[in-house]
Formats: structure tokens, C-alpha cells, sequence
């Protein structure tokens, strides 16, 4: 798998927040529910500090408290927004997704928690050609269609994503709204340049198309079988 490259502005320490069923991508802004106790410290900590966070998904959502090992090493720097206590212990936090960085080294502290040493990353830049508008062009035509297709994809998200102007925001925020398995996405936010993330997010899309296309014929043909069933029942009980 191609890794991101290090972007060479040395290393950074953060606290970790592990993170079950999401992938999130920069530019991100997500609500996340918390309620480990650990990962609450974490919170309640660098509220006192910088705000910052490091958000890194687990292998394995089941997985309650996840071992280094148990957890993807690329993840972003995250920047708390908002951080509201819920009557139930849990914590709602609003965190914006920065930059992405690698993890290099795992620091725990007494507290039972973990801090991590990383290298924030990036992806090697495009140059603005012909070729690179026609990708765009086709993805937003293709997103669309899928969009349609996947009602959990949000009605705003097409108009969104087609006033985007940087490849690196297009290319991150397309991915964030597709519907993939998480390490399938977290593939995606591994690629080490923006041209291999648009290339491999087309290629999800057009299958994904294909699969609900699939799917959408099926249910109109039970749907008609159904109708066809009740109809024949309906005509033999008025003959009876």
C-alpha cells in the first residue's frame, strides 16, 4: 500500500482519541459521541491546553479498549470545536479535522492513556491540467448518480463538494461521503497522492453504482411480484 510521505516539519505530540466505526478524513468537521473514560480524559485534557487531538480509528469497532497494535497508524490532528457533558456521562465532541500524520511511537502516561508521537503527512500536489478537470468533471457526474442511488448520502452533499476549488479538500471531502467498509476508507486515507485518491475513488464509485443498480432493479422486480401476488389473492376472494 502506498503511505503518504512526511512533510519534513518534525515531529508532533498529541493525545489519542481511538475512534470506532469512522474514518475521518481533513477538512472534516464530525460529531463524535464519547463515552470510554479514557477517551474522555484525553478530551477534558487538551481542553486545557490546545485543543488538539489526535483521531486514529481502531481495527475493530468491538475492540473497547484497543491496544496500539489494534490501530491504524495514519489518523489526522484534530481541533476540538465544541465539547458538551451529557446527563448520561457521555461527552458529544465537535472536532475539525486538520492535518494527517503518522504515528511513530506510542507514549503512556500514568493516567492510563495514550500520547503518540507522529509526523504530520501529506499528499504530493497535483498541477492543474485538462486531464485533471475531465477527472473532476467525471467524478462529480458519477457522485451524483450515486448520490441518487444511496439515500444515507446527504441531499447537500453533491452541491457541496462541486463549489470545492482545492484538489486536496475535492479529493478528501468525495471520499468522506462515500459508503465503504472502514478499511476500505481508511485505504483511502492512506494514499500518498492526490491523483491515486481520485483515481481509486472513482473506481469505488462506478462499482458502488453498479451494485445499487443492481440492487434497485431486484426491489422493483419483488415489488411488481409482490403487487402481482396481491393481486391474483384480491380477484380469487371476490370470486369466492
Amino acid at each position: 500500500r502506498d503511505q503518504p510521505r512526511s512533510r519534513g516539519l518534525g515531529d508532533v505530540y498529541k493525545r489519542q482519541l481511538p475512534l470506532r466505526d469512522i474514518v475521518v478524513f481533513p477538512g472534516m468537521i464530525t460529531p463524535l459521541f464519547v463515552g470510554r473514560s479514557k477517551s474522555i480524559a484525553a478530551l477534558e485534557e487538551v481542553m486545557t491546553k490546545d485543543k488538539k487531538i489526535f483521531l486514529v480509528t481502531q481495527k475493530n469497532a468491538e475492540t473497547d479498549d484497543p491496544l496500539p497494535d489494534e490501530i491504524y497508524n495514519i489518523g489526522c490532528i484534530g481541533k476540538v470545536i465544541q465539547l458538551l457533558k451529557l446527563p448520561d456521562g457521555t461527552i458529544k465532541a465537535l472536532i475539525e479535522a486538520q492535518e494527517k500524520a503518522k504515528i511513530l511511537k506510542y507514549i503512556k502516561k500514568d493516567n492510563n492513556y495514550y500520547s503518540i508521537k507522529a509526523n504530520l503527512v501529506d499528499n504530493k500536489k497535483l498541477n492543474k491540467t485538462s486531464k485533471i478537470d475531465a477527472m473532476v468533471r467525471r467524478l462529480l457526474a458519477r457522485f451524483g448518480v450515486y448520490a441518487r442511488l444511496n439515500r444515507t448520502v446527504p441531499s447537500e452533499a453533491l452541491n457541496s463538494i462541486s463549489q470545492l476549488t482545492d484538489q486536496d479538500q475535492f479529493a478528501n471531502t468525495l471520499a468522506s461521503y462515500l459508503v465503504l467498509k472502514i478499511d476500505l476508507k481508511q485505504q483511502l486515507l492512506e494514499m500518498s497522492t492526490t491523483q491515486t485518491l481520485l483515481d481509486k475513488i472513482l473506481v469505488y464509485i462506478e462499482n458502488e453504482i453498479g451494485v445499487l443498480e443492481v440492487e434497485k432493479k431486484i426491489k422493483s422486480r419483488v415489488r411488481r411480484q409482490m403487487e402481482k401476488t396481491q393481486r391474483e389473492y384480491y380477484l380469487n376472494e371476490q370470486l369466492k
